[in-house]
């Protein structure tokens, strides 16, 4: 059975590095998966690398054809930035494929109820938030405009978002620390290949 790992966690908390390095281990066989959103491109984004950079009006055209999967939609200092995984072929629901993807909790449970419980794995990534904010800061600093106000907001919001009562609820009872990248990558790779193996 094909499943799809979703890689979770607050903002900071390196969920790109860790992607890309689980997607870098031939061993695992992880094909990725890549979300769409409104935002504006960040500095040393690609298109259909980190996401797909959409108008409004193309997500209403995949909307109106049943194609969104999963959406959120974000109140930020810039306006309405919305994130959404599509139903665009990239995941072939039959065959052994694996999928790696980076979501928000609330994305992870629609994308269960779409595929299915056992069809879907949870990734989430801990991180303690003193180390985070100042991850978060040190980035915000690189871009060429950087945008301290929604930083900030997104850190607040997660405190909400990844709550221990909705991670209770989304039935996720542990969780992967990335105080040291190597140790988390390891743990993660193990969890995968247990996953992986034939029960």
């Amino acid at each position: 059975m094909a499943r799809l790992y979703v890689l979770m966690g607050k903002s900071a908390s390196g969920k790109d590095t860790i992607y890309h390095r689980l997607l870098g281990d031939a061993g695992l066989g992880l094909k990725p998966v890549v979300s769409y959103t409104t935002r504006p491109r960040r500095e040393g984004e690609e298109d259909g690398r980190e996401y797909y950079f959409v108008d409004v009006e193309r997500m209403q055209e995949l909307k109106q054809a049943g194609k969104i999967i999963e959406h959120r939609v974000y109140r930020t200092v810039y306006g309405e930035w919305h994130y959404f995984t599509a139903d665009d072929g990239q995941i072939e629901r039959t065959g052994q494929q694996d999928y790696l993807m980076i979501d928000t909790l609330a994305g992870y449970q629609q994308l269960r109820e779409f595929f299915g419980q056992k069809a879907v794995v949870p990734l989430y990534i801990e991180v303690e938030d003193g180390l985070r904010l100042s991850r978060a800061l040190e980035r915000e600093r690189a871009q060429e405009q950087p945008k301290y106000e929604e930083m900030c907001r997104r850190f607040l919001a997660d405190a909400s978002d990844f709550s221990q009562e909705n991670l209770e609820a989304a039935g996720i009872g542990i969780g992967y620390a990335n105080e040291n990248l190597e140790d988390c990558v390891r743990k993660l790779t193990q969890t995968i290949k247990l996953e992986k193996s034939p029960s």
